[in-house]
């Protein structure tokens, strides 16, 4: 990103604390892009986060005391602009076309024998870069401002996402295009969720007990049309622009506007996220090749790709082959073959979650898709089913999103049995068979039966796992034998199994009824938060439950809080606070009456920082961070042991961590932490030694 040398000014500014004219506002507001561009597009940030919210903060206060300096690319519009209930259409300022797709060597040679044939050029020179697999877009901007955003739509008309793309990072709201000699241009690109990011999304998903999503590029579509913008900013979406599609210049026509490499690094210049550095220059003599190379290396590149695409380098071989009304001649796409496997659909279960989410999974005659024997896949909900329009018997492809959980790519139509019945969506619950109910703006039905017998097994053995309660003794198999017997109704029944009788069943001996006694009194002691997760509140995960203990003393005082207050938590979306709102005012208290009676019984509800009395705490605001395998600790144990104390456990390395904890085998954090110099690095002793002090 070409600047003056306003990032070297970093210093200065930290230690401002106010600006005095328009030029150190500009200033200020540039420094920010910078570290923005440094953080999000270069992923290599060159000051804490600490510090970037020191500048940020300096802006905000600057521009609150002189509303008239605000402009609209300042950094701090940056912002969710909350509920949209609608996209308005709005056409492109030029069609966004189809690429025609090749898939062998014949169909190469044969793009380059028409392109030949329409200009007589020879060894003409092409682009070949990464066909990312993610949800199209179209930016423009006007005079350096980000003034719109569309999906693709229909390739003329696409839908207005201005409001979603603004809280991206990756899209800039200001960029200097005069440097380079425009003042209208639209680019297209593509949004995507890089695998990492993909994967860390589900793996929180599944701890929530929320489905997961199917793959990046559908997660990318459905996450940029998302009502809320709040909710689109933390999805890990990433803008990678790849082409120019329309311009108007200031004067007369640049030199970099004649081939398409410099294209992309014009946009890489103008603070994009962009192909550039893993696009090539080929004549179809080595494209093969690169091919051939790419294929054997996709699954190591960040982001899903699908295959690669061809362009004519020059800007004159585009003006005089055209296009047709269905994609460009000087273009073609290369792809991939699929990375999945076909198999049969044998059969289609509709299970009954903990929360009451129907959940359609698929039998499949079991096939290796990765190194892994594959049988059952997750449908998601509904509507995949009626995209794929699956049958009984089809023939079906199964991939691994982010070569980790397996779905349904295609279905292979021309294999269709006659005799394939169609799948549909039950209308009442497959276990209770009460009436199910799809909640507005989700796509999942729901058992909104409170008594379904589905849902209070998965109920219980969440309450029980070792990530809530913890409970000892009481596994699954001990859970569906109380239910059937009719000693498990509900959680509080869990402290008051009657003993006697259990000791009459077949392989309970009394060192299991000890056993398992003692694990039900142990779960008296275990901290609030655990508890608030093991009651299962819908969209309430560890995470969440743990900031909401941070945010109240007791759990009782959730129910009293407005939808505006809980959505000021950290963690708390508009969808989360509607489901802890909720859940207090369910069949008119009855969840109360139950957490009521759980608190005579003993168990924990006011939160670490209230019940320790954390401003007396030895550790109070002490911050840690934990790296590596520890020998004495599980990693929740010694958080726990932190925050009893008053401590405070972070997420990721900046200067706000004051203790470093390495394990054995720990990651990058120790080096990064001895290139910030302000955090001590400690082992695992010298932490013991530490608790051992307070």
């Amino acid at each position: 990103m070409e600047h003056t040398e306003i990032p070297y000014k970093t210093k200065e500014y930290l230690i401002k604390t106010n600006i005095e004219n328009l030029k150190e506002l500009e200033e200020l507001k540039e420094l920010i892009r910078h570290h923005e561009h440094l953080y999000y597009i270069e992923s290599s940030p060159s000051i804490t986060d600490l510090e970037y919210d020191s500048l940020f903060n300096l802006l905000k206060k600057t521009e609150q005391l002189h509303s008239d300096w605000q402009t609209n690319d300042s950094p701090t519009k940056r912002v969710a602009y909350g509920l949209s209930k609608n996209f308005p259409a709005l056409p492109h300022l030029v069609p966004m076309l189809s690429l025609d797709n090749s898939y062998n060597e014949a169909d190469i040679l044969e793009f380059e024998r028409r392109i030949t044939d329409l200009t007589d050029e020879f060894n003409t020179e092409f682009t070949l870069e990464p066909k990312l697999d993610g949800s199209s877009i179209s930016l423009v901007y006007e005079n350096g401002q980000f003034v719109r955003g569309l999906t693709r739509g229909d390739g003329v008309i696409g839908e207005d996402i201005t409001n979603n793309l603004k809280v991206l990072p990756s899209i800039p709201l200001r960029i200097y295009m005069e440097k380079f000699g425009l003042s209208l241009m639209e680019i297209r690109g593509e949004l995507v969720i890089p695998k990492a990011e993909f994967n860390k999304i589900n793996k929180k998903r599944l701890e929530d007990n929320l489905t997961p999503l199917a793959n990046p590029r559908n997660a990318a579509a459905g996450s940029i049309r998302m009502q809320n913008s709040e909710e689109v900013a933390k999805r890990g979406l990433l803008a990678v622009l790849y082409h120019i599609s329309y311009v108007e210049f200031i004067g007369e026509q640049p030199e970099w506007y004649a081939n398409r490499m410099s294209h992309l690094f014009t946009l890489k210049q103008l603070g994009f996220a962009t192909t550039y550095n893993n696009t090539q220059l080929a004549t179809t003599a080595t494209i093969i090749a690169q091919i051939e190379k790419w294929d054997a290396e996709r699954e190591a590149f960040p982001i899903e790709i699908d295959g690669l695409v061809l362009k004519a380098n020059q800007m004159t071989i585009e003006e005089r082959v055209g296009t047709t009304s269905h994609h460009p001649r000087w273009a073609i796409a290369y792809k991939f073959l699929a990375k999945g496997a076909e198999t049969i659909l044998q059969n289609v279960e509709f299970q009954v979650g903990r929360v009451g989410t129907i959940t359609p999974v698929a039998k499949l005659k079991p096939i290796k898709v990765g190194g892994v024997t594959v049988s059952n896949v997750s449908l998601f909900n509904e509507d995949f089913i009626n995209e794929k329009d699956l049958h009984i018997g089809d023939t079906v492809t199964v991939e691994r999103a982010g070569d980790v959980i397996p779905y349904i790519s295609a279905v292979n139509l021309s294999k269709r049995p006659e005799t394939g019945l169609k799948i549909y969506y039950p209308t009442t619950c497959p276990n209770c068979e009460s009436q199910l109910t799809r909640i507005e703006g989700e796509a999942a039905w729901y058992c909104v039966n409170s008594d379904c017998p589905a849902q209070l097994f998965e109920h219980l053995v969440h309450f029980v796992s070792k990530k809530a309660m913890d409970i000892n003794g009481l596994g699954k198999q001990q859970i569906k034998k109380f239910i059937q017997i009719g000693w498990l109704s509900s959680l509080i029944d869990i402290y008051h199994l009657p003993n006697k009788d259990i000791t009459s069943l077949e392989g309970y001996q009394q060192k299991s009824i000890v056993n398992l006694n003692m694990g039900i009194e142990e779960s008296k002691k275990r901290p609030a938060h655990k508890f608030l997760f093991g009651l299962g509140i819908r969209h309430v995960g560890e995470i969440t439950a743990r900031n909401l203990l941070n945010e109240v003393d007791d759990i009782m005082e959730l129910q009293y809080l407005s939808l505006d207050k809980l959505v000021k938590f950290k963690d708390v979306g508009p969808i989360v606070a509607k489901s802890i709102y909720d859940y207090f005012r369910i069949d008119k208290g009855k969840n109360i009456q139950k957490l009521n009676e759980l608190r005579e019984l003993g168990l924990q509800f006011q939160s670490i920082k209230s019940s320790s009395g954390m401003q007396k705490g030895s550790l109070a605001n002490v911050t840690f961070l934990f790296t590596g395998t520890l020998v004495d600790y599980t990693r929740p144990e010694a958080q726990e042991l932190v925050e009893a104390k008053g401590g405070i456990v972070m997420n990721s390395l900046s200067s706000k961590v004051k203790y470093l904890v390495v394990g054995s085998d720990p990651g990058s954090k120790v080096e990064k932490a001895k290139k910030l110099q302000i955090v001590n690095i400690i082992s695992e002793e010298e932490f013991k030694s530490i608790l051992e002090k307070v």
